[in-house]
């Protein structure tokens, strides 16, 4: 008998036993004698049978699906860290025999989850890119659904894994202030996205270690558009900056661009580091210095705490992964 082709009706019929006694041994759940349960599991173990995901999740009262949830106004800048975190899930759940259902939320509009809530179609939820004020979050918490954020949320109630972005950019800043630059400018994206706020921090940080005094005039945010980006750059170099250190590689790309229409040489008169690395960048001339993040690590981890915690297993509140300093010809410091 080919293992592919087993049925629970095989199992029973070869044990002598009930369908559903053999559905409950699968299951581990509902009243059966504990050597009719291992017999059961022997014979299963012994043929390889491998029950179909939806009679296995009728009998254990699961969808085997999880829903990741994408920013819905994402855009093609966006999409080395989607896609990247997007196949670590992928490859995670399909390991769990589980499948992933992708659920785009754009900004207060709901709609496409909390329909997939009400119709129970998943067991769980993935929330990507955190936000200031999260009513995704809040809607599961209040409907009781396990979810995970693949991020970081000022809520420790919420279950978070996330990179160390705090960490790495303060690293990243201190390693140009020992090499002797005093005024580094800085440029992010919308305040509304934890992410950004976690890498002023560590902006922030690298300076108080150093014992140096912050210049907020030098501190430009919510530069969400490409004419945002441009101003502010022009605003930096009027300003003398010996530096400019960019939240993200969109906006790195956008600094290189300006910096090159006005002939200003990268790194001998203004140097430009990023605090995120991805292809949008491999190409920069120069190479520019960035923090590495290894973003399918991140998508697998988030999606393994997802399953621990449908699964009503313990795990830790908040889990950070590490990153990588690459310096490159953009800056001066070794």
């Amino acid at each position: 008998m080919k293992s592919d082709k087993i049925t629970i009706a095989d199992v029973a019929e070869a044990l002598q036993v009930s369908k559903t006694t053999v559905s409950r041994a699968i299951s581990g759940k509902g009243r059966i004698g504990d050597a009719t349960r291992q017999r059961v599991l022997a014979y299963i173990e012994a043929n390889d049978y491998k029950p179909n995901v939806i009679a296995k999740g009728l009998a254990q009262k699961k969808t085997y699906n999880i829903a990741l949830v994408l920013p819905g106004d994402c855009n093609l800048v966006d999409m080395p860290f989607f896609q990247n975190s997007m196949q670590g899930i992928c490859e995670e759940a399909s390991a769990h025999d589980y499948d992933v259902m992708l659920v785009p939320v754009t900004g207060s509009n709901l709609g496409n989850l909390e329909r997939m809530i009400a119709n129970s179609k998943v067991d769980g939820v993935i929330l990507s890119r955190s936000l200031v004020k999260d009513t995704r979050a809040a809607m599961l918490q209040k409907e009781n659904i396990p979810f995970v954020m693949m991020g970081t949320s000022r809520d420790a109630k919420i279950l978070q894994v996330d990179n160390d972005h705090r960490a790495g950019c303060s690293a990243l800043v201190s390693r140009m202030l020992h090499s002797g630059i005093a005024r580094i400018g800085l440029i992010g994206g919308s305040r509304n996205y934890v992410v950004n706020r976690t890498r002023k921090q560590g902006y922030e940080d690298a300076f108080c270690a150093e014992g140096k005094t912050l210049e907020t005039a030098l501190m430009l945010e919510d530069c969400d558009s490409v004419a945002k980006i441009e101003s502010a750059a022009s605003k930096l170099i009027q300003a003398g900056a010996g530096a400019i250190v960019c939240m993200d590689d969109m906006i790195c790309s956008v600094v290189l661009q300006v910096l090159a229409d006005r002939d200003i040489l990268v790194p001998q008169q203004i140097q430009v580091a990023s605090f995120y690395d991805s292809t949008l960048l491999r190409h920069a001339k120069p190479a520019v210095t960035s923090l590495l993040f290894d973003d399918r690590a991140l998508g697998a981890l988030t999606c393994k705490v997802l399953l621990h915690c449908i699964q009503g297993e313990e795990v830790k509140p908040k889990t950070l992964l590490g990153y990588e300093l690459a310096v490159r010809e953009s800056t001066l410091f070794d």
